[in-house]
């Protein structure tokens, strides 16, 4: 089985470079970005721009949330970027901010991207957030992204080779 790397930590903590790091040696890594463009967002734009000053350039590049497909076929490293956007952007695919109950749909999304995650062919890093350390949420809307976060990070890391948590730009191993 191929490699299947989690790199989870909080903001700014190091995740991405990392990641970055652990497939540096790598000449043709596929990126995998799932954050969307957040159009209009100067702040957003800078850390897109930072993001792909550091990658090489020999490394492709796709901008999705159907890491699936991705997954299930075989090619080169993926370096998934990151776990956290491509949840928001699925519970906003599924319109769950508007009614903010334990969806089935989200439930089984992250199921199928374990399943993925689990048997895909390809050296995998994905990198996500670790945010249920902190303060119980005040809002339901943030209380199920925090819950479903934590669901998704435990899943992919159950079927991952290696854990790592990244703090304070420190990188250490989850055993």
């Amino acid at each position: 089985m191929p490699d299947r790397t989690l790199i989870l930590g909080g903001a700014r903590s190091g995740k991405s470079l990392a990641a970055e790091r652990l497939l540096a040696d790598v000449p043709d890594v596929l990126y995998v970005a799932t954050g969307g463009d957040d159009a209009g967002s100067a702040e957003w734009a800078d850390r897109v721009a930072k993001h792909q000053a550091r990658r090489p350039p020999t490394w492709g590049l796709i901008e999705t949330i159907d890491l699936i497909p991705l997954l299930e076929s075989p090619g080169p490293p993926l370096l998934v970027d990151c776990l956290t956007l491509w949840l928001s952007r699925t519970m906003d695919a599924h319109d769950t901010w508007s009614d903010l109950t334990r969806s089935p749909a989200i439930d089984q999304a992250i199921a199928d991207l374990a399943a993925a995650w689990s048997a895909t062919p390809r050296r995998t890093v994905a990198v996500s957030n670790d945010i249920g350390a902190g303060v119980v949420p005040a809002d339901p809307g943030t209380r199920l992204f925090r819950d479903l976060m934590g669901r998704l990070n435990t899943a992919i890391s159950l079927t991952s080779t290696t854990a790592l948590y990244t703090i304070a730009g420190r990188t250490l191993p989850l055993t």
